[in-house]
């Protein structure tokens, strides 16, 4: 859940009776009995809570405890990812959650498996939200990251039409990571990874031509899982609070 801003003081070991706005943004994101929530005080200070009774009209909520600096990084990430098959995708939704991403995005490339033919093994696409969700209460983030569902190659690039960096996972001919990241300091980065097989050089055509930039992760070859996950890392080393 997203965190809820509440206009009084917060202290752990008490309850906070919720009503009105705070308790309208808490139904709309699905809180029920026993759900954990972030909640902000007025001063600014993030707390953790869970919910011990939900009626009509107010919510009670009892602190259990305070984080000691934000828990969202200042980095926004907006991961693309090729569409994996068994339970890799919900590895790679759980894990880049964790790091800080703020939106997923699947798609299907050339090379990936689809969607129908993913969903005819195991079928688990309804749950990618449901994932997000639980990587944020096991990692005490306040925000959930947006997962969307899976798109074509072409229509998920027409997301990618804003400022910030963005860069394309290709181990054939990618620039160096690192200088890549010297050269553009930002706080908005579009990551864009391919399936196991690889981008296809109209693949990485098409990209190029809404401004993104092909990078390699040195000599070896990472399967799409490692490759998300790693690259999310870094970039939280490199640019947000993983340093």
């Amino acid at each position: 859940m997203d965190r809820i801003i509440l206009d009084r003081k917060v202290e752990i070991g008490k309850e906070v009776l919720m009503k009105g706005p705070p308790l309208e943004a808490l139904r709309f994101q699905g809180g029920h009995v026993g759900s954990l929530i972030t909640l902000t005080d007025q001063e600014g200070n993030d707390f953790r809570g869970r919910i011990l009774r939900l009626s009509e009209g107010e919510a009670s909520i009892f602190i259990f405890d305070a984080f000691p600096s934000p828990t969202e990084s200042s980095l926004e990430i907006i991961l693309l990812q090729a569409l994996p098959e068994k339970e890799r995708m919900e590895l790679i939704i759980q894990k880049a959650t964790e790091l800080g991403v703020s939106a997923i995005l699947p798609f299907q490339s050339e090379r990936s498996i689809s969607l129908k033919e993913r969903e005819a093994k195991q079928k688990k696409a309804h749950r990618w939200q449901e994932v997000a969700i639980k990587a944020v209460q096991q990692s005490r983030r306040a925000k959930v990251p947006w997962v969307r569902e899976c798109r074509p190659f072409q229509e998920v690039l027409g997301d990618c039409e804003g400022d910030g960096l963005k860069i394309l996972l290709w181990e054939k001919k990618g620039e160096d990571l690192k200088n890549v990241l010297r050269q553009h300091l930002t706080q908005k980065i579009y990551m864009m990874v391919g399936p196991e097989g690889g981008f296809t050089q109209e693949e990485v055509i098409l990209a190029k031509a809404v401004g993104f930039i092909p990078v390699k992760l040195g000599q070896r070859i990472l399967r799409t899982e490692t490759a998300a996950i790693a690259l999310v890392g870094i970039l939280q080393y490199e640019l947000g609070d993983l340093s």
